[in-house]
């Protein structure tokens, strides 16, 4: 079974990539975007079947 982890920055924290994307939109014509914030993607994938185990193996990865 696939778990797919998505990973982004607090909303305290400055996010220069994310600026830097938001900059380049503006200067592409897309004034109306106000804020990107960067991250990152994770999938993966585990031995079990079971879909709250997956959850919950899930969880703990990224928490760690």
């Amino acid at each position: 079974m696939r778990a797919r982890v998505f990973v982004t920055l607090k909303p305290s924290v400055f996010d220069p990539q994310g600026r830097t994307i938001v900059d380049a939109l503006h200067s592409l014509g897309y004034a109306g975007v106000q804020d990107v914030r960067q991250g990152k993607y994770f999938e993966l994938e585990f031995s079990t079947t079971e879909v709250a185990e997956t959850r919950a193996l899930a969880a703990e990865v990224a928490d760690k």
